[in-house]
Order: C-alpha cells, then structure tokens, then sequence
C-alpha cells in the first residue's frame, strides 16, 4: 500500500523544515531539523504540540519526551518528522538539537552527567 501523508510543521520556515512521511514502500525524509537548536524544537513544541511539550525534558542540548508511541501513529510520524528519534533502552523519544555522535554511546544515565530540567516548569505554556 502506498499511502503518502504530508506531515507539514505550522511554524516559521526557517525554525522547522517541511518534511514528507511515506508508509508503505516509500522511503522517509528524515534529518532535516536535526541540527536546529533546543530553543526551537522547544518553541515548535510549545506552540503546536502543548501536551507534549508539558512533558519535554532537556538532557544537556537535547530534547526528550517520554510518551509512549502506542497507540499515537500520527504523533510517532510527526515526531518522525521533525526527527525525534525513539531510544528504546531508555523508552523515550529524543531530539538530538545540533549536538549528537552516531557512534557515541552512554553506558550510564546522561542526567548524571549534563544540566535536566522540564522548560514547562521554567515557562509554562
């Protein structure tokens, strides 16, 4: 089946790109919006995603969200898009924010080691 959904991102052009999302057969664009900064996946998610963003957690630079993929196909796909990525190990979704090595690897917790806090409870939505 090749259905082909247009996952488009309601902010300003320059903060999150437009990005396509095939299922099927049809390869996914991705890694587009991996190199925006915290601040804007934290504003995306504010204003477009505010359940979500209730839950944002920011590890170092990056950007975690812990809700569950079950269930919400279409919040997978979109955070898919906006090229979140699920860590199993872990059971969150994470944004690496410009700041990632594909090899790198944290055999420990990175919270023990980088700056946590939930934005929501800095500025609320």
């Amino acid at each position: 089946m090749k259905n082909k959904l247009q996952v488009e991102a309601a902010a300003p052009a320059n903060a999150v790109q437009q990005s396509s999302i095939n299922t099927g057969r049809v390869s996914i664009k991705h890694n587009s919006n991996r190199e925006l900064p915290t601040q804007k996946i934290l504003e995306f998610l504010r204003v477009q995603l505010p359940q979500q963003y209730e839950l944002a957690e920011v590890v170092g630079k990056w950007v975690w969200l812990d809700v569950s993929p079950a269930g919400k196909p279409a919040l997978a796909k979109l955070l898919w898009a906006l090229d979140f990525h699920r860590n199993q190990r872990r059971g969150v979704w994470q944004h690496p924010c410009g700041k990632f090595d594909p090899l790198g690897s944290h055999p420990t917790d990175p919270r023990t080691k980088y700056r946590c806090y939930f934005p929501a409870d800095v500025l609320p939505a």
